[in-house]
């Protein structure tokens, strides 16, 4: 199967992310007869919930739309995977289906960051849109902006061979398969119903849906 085609480096984007703060609040208050202490309030953790019309689960739309957007940053990283994809059949045989979706978003330089302005202003910014599906997109925007980090490394750091090249190796195939794995459990989860909450970018998703 030729797949490596599609594997050539991708100039990645910065995407802004803001942070917030949650403040903590107790005071005292003194009597002549009794001592009483009002107790620190604690910051409340938002939870996101998949929520329907009364269901108690999400609506298979919100459902499907939070799927989808989990396969934005695997195309955008399926370079990193030119090392697993091209030495494992049964990789090859699991990637083959998305080729073609592959080739179309591979099409055009710009098609990552016009992905990227669209999930980030019409469905993050739009409160049309309900909390579950906007929480999974924005984890999906988070994800994407983190292959910042292996492109740089990748730039400033390009052996030709020996042990660097090995390195190089087992950090593409690692970021790869993180992204893979974020795409089978948060897709999965999505259309299952429930809320996937992917390790490092969980936190940065729950600030920026509001």
């Amino acid at each position: 199967m030729a797949i490596s085609n599609f594997f050539y480096p991708l100039n990645s984007t910065l995407r802004p992310l803001l942070h917030s703060t949650f403040l903590n609040s107790s005071f005292t208050q003194l009597n002549l007869t009794k001592k009483s202490i009002y107790p620190t309030r604690k910051p409340r953790r938002t939870h996101i919930n998949a929520q329907s019309n009364g269901s108690g689960s999400a609506d298979a739309s919100d459902r499907l739309i939070s799927a989808v957007c989990y396969f934005y940053p695997f195309f955008d990283g399926i370079q990193y995977g030119k090392y697993v994809i091209t030495q494992f059949t049964p990789m090859q045989a699991l990637i083959q289906p998305l080729v073609p979706a592959i080739r179309v978003f591979k099409s055009f330089p710009f098609n990552g960051f016009l992905v990227f302005l669209t999930l980030y202003f019409v469905v993050v910014r739009n409160r049309n849109f309900t909390r579950y599906v906007r929480f999974n997109t924005m984890q999906a925007i988070v994800l994407d902006v983190l292959l910042i980090f292996p492109d740089l490394l990748e730039r400033s750091f390009n052996p030709r061979g020996g042990w660097g090249l090995d390195l190089l190796m087992i950090l593409d195939s690692t970021v790869f398969l993180f992204l893979l794995v974020s795409l089978v459990y948060g897709s999965s989860s999505c259309l299952l119903g429930q809320v996937p909450r992917l390790p490092i970018v969980a936190e940065a998703a729950d600030r920026q849906v509001l």
